[in-house]
């Protein structure tokens, strides 16, 4: 066998909208709004600049249908630069970017082969000996295992099997194209090149089963260095496997405690002392970070009155920073009243008479199934694919059913407003 190596990405999700930008000006947020396409054009300059064999997209390249075509004629014009420097890439559509997702297409160049949908094909590299297996996914909730389909590995051949597979449901993601780390491994490949995990990670070696995560992180769960897998092969080993960043903007979520805060001004000074250290660790990429403020504070009604400056006053401090140094996504306010709720609710005010509500009210089936009726309604006007993104606890309680819980997230908050505002 010849000695080779080759990029492994997935999870592209070119052109993905971005939540919570609608508004927002300056270079940062611009940065933020184009950061799939800069990293997928950083990808291709380092895979002309290591000059690899080629290139695998295990899947997702799209985020769905395509706005216009300009998310094709991008994706094409990234290929052809590819297709000068002779690099060959292979690709299958996985459950974003499924057949009967996408309604626009393009012609690609011709160093781009894309697996079919009815069944599993191989492309052999004839000269470097290697056999290529994959299948694309015709529709997006494909259910049933692939992998018993694919074809037997190719004899005297570095074998190399991508899929788009949850693989048993792996980091809560959908477990579309299910199958069992036994399924891979008797497969008698040497290599798989999978997507649709976000997280990057080694699962196995020998044969070696990889997800490269996703190419750019989009959001606040997405956090870290984000890239590809570039794969060193000699005389038939994996003698070297590296996760190289792509990622032009670096997502983050900073804790930022408040314990013995006790000005607003404190408050101020620790979430900029919180972006500054990060930005020291982005790698020189753009910090996109979530403040979660934390911990039992004298400040904690001034905070919850004051969300709008709060965020205001964050986004200030990143500014002060420099141009595209760093940009606040969202403050969280998770900190908690110097008093207790067992002490407001002795209070002889409204606010005393609010929290002792709030606190009979998880045991009142008759006002817990009132709260079902309005809410459920509600949860029900949203996107499938918004309720799988949620990460405020009021709204994935809501979401979940679990009213109890609900209650319990929004009594500090209410109570919080009212004794701000009446004391």
């Amino acid at each position: 066998m010849t000695s080779f190596r080759f990029f492994h990405a997935a999870d592209i999700h070119l052109d993905s909208p971005l939540r919570g930008l609608a508004g927002q000006e300056g270079n940062a947020v611009a940065r933020v709004r184009t950061a799939t396409r800069e990293a997928l054009d950083m990808l291709v300059g380092l895979a002309i600049e290591e000059q690899v064999d080629f290139l695998i997209f295990a899947g997702d390249l799209y985020d769905g249908d395509w706005r216009d075509y300009n998310t094709g004629l991008f994706f094409a014009k990234q290929m052809g630069r590819l297709k000068k420097k002779g690099i060959p890439v292979y690709l299958l559509h996985g459950n974003h970017d499924a057949e009967s997702q996408i309604t626009r297409r393009l012609e690609l160049p011709d160093n781009v082969h894309v697996f079919g949908t009815r069944k599993p094909e191989t492309f052999a590299l004839d000269e470097l000996k290697v056999a290529l297996h994959g299948q694309s996914f015709r529709q997006r909730d494909i259910t049933e295992n692939l992998v018993p389909d694919y074809p037997a590995p190719v004899s005297g051949a570095f074998n190399i099997g991508v899929l788009h597979t949850g693989l048993g449901g792996m980091g809560g993601h959908e477990n579309y194209a299910p199958c069992a780390m036994e399924d891979l491994i008797n497969k008698g490949y040497n290599y798989w090149a999978l997507g649709h995990v976000h997280k990057a990670s080694v699962l196995h070696k020998k044969p070696h089963v990889v997800f490269p995560g996703n190419l750019q992180g989009r959001h606040a769960r997405e956090t870290g260095a984000k890239g590809a897998s570039l794969v060193t092969v000699e005389d038939g080993d994996i003698v070297e496997l590296t996760t190289v960043p792509c990622d032009v903007v670096r997502w983050a979520v900073l804790p930022v405690s408040l314990a013995d805060a006790e000005r607003f001004g404190d408050v101020i000074d620790r979430i900029h002392d919180a972006v500054e250290a990060a930005v020291t660790e982005a790698d020189g990429r753009l910090l996109a970070c979530r403040i979660v403020l934390q911990g039992r504070t004298a400040v904690h009604e001034q905070l919850i009155a004051s969300e709008v400056r709060m965020l205001a006053e964050a986004r200030a401090g990143a500014l002060g920073l420099g141009d595209e140094v760093a940009w606040v996504e969202k403050v969280v306010i998770n900190t908690q009243p110097e008093v207790d709720a067992e002490t407001l609710a002795e209070r002889e005010d409204a606010i005393g008479e609010l929290q002792r509500l709030l606190q009979e009210a998880t045991g009142d089936d008759a006002l817990l199934a009132q709260i079902e009726d309005d809410i459920s309604k509600l949860v029900r006007q949203l996107p499938h694919e918004v309720r799988g993104a949620i990460d405020d606890s009021v709204l994935k309680a809501a979401v979940d059913g679990d009213y109890a819980i609900l209650i319990g997230e929004v009594s500090p908050y209410l109570s919080a407003r009212l004794t701000a505002q009446g004391d």
